[in-house]
């Protein structure tokens, strides 16, 4: 039986490392330091509870945040570009090494997959008028 990627992540524990450790990078780094400059203390948090979501756990962001819909208004008017765009991927991935999430090549296809997927949308729905 193939696993979830939340499953295959380590589950909520791993997806919470990374998020806690690229959020934590996150101010010292040039690029991205601004974009994240007003955070909440409880976004690595809500992201990880998104994400773990997204990879087939729990609906925790769903039923406590409200789900996609609320995670496109957190982008709207943020002016994301695409040289921040891939800023964060290439931290966050960093960052999946540093933690421990599986180096195995179906899980990092399938995790940069959705990286691309919803970096993307978080692109477009950051300009105006969105």
């Amino acid at each position: 039986m193939i696993p979830s990627l939340y499953e295959w992540a380590g589950g909520r524990e791993a997806i919470e490392k990374l998020f806690t450790r690229f959020y934590a990078r996150v101010p010292e780094d040039p690029l991205l330091k601004d974009v994240f400059a007003a955070m909440d203390p409880a976004h690595a948090a809500h992201v990880a509870a998104f994400v773990g979501e997204v990879f087939g756990g729990p609906p925790a962001y769903s039923q406590d945040h409200g789900g996609h819909p609320h995670m496109i208004r957190k982008h709207l008017d943020r002016h994301l570009t695409e040289a921040k765009r891939r800023r964060w991927i290439e931290l966050l991935l960093d960052c999946a090494d540093e933690v421990g999430l599986p180096a195995d090549p179906e899980f990092r296809s399938a995790f940069v997959a959705y990286l691309e997927w919803g970096s993307r949308l978080a692109v477009i729905n950051s300009q105006p008028g969105a």
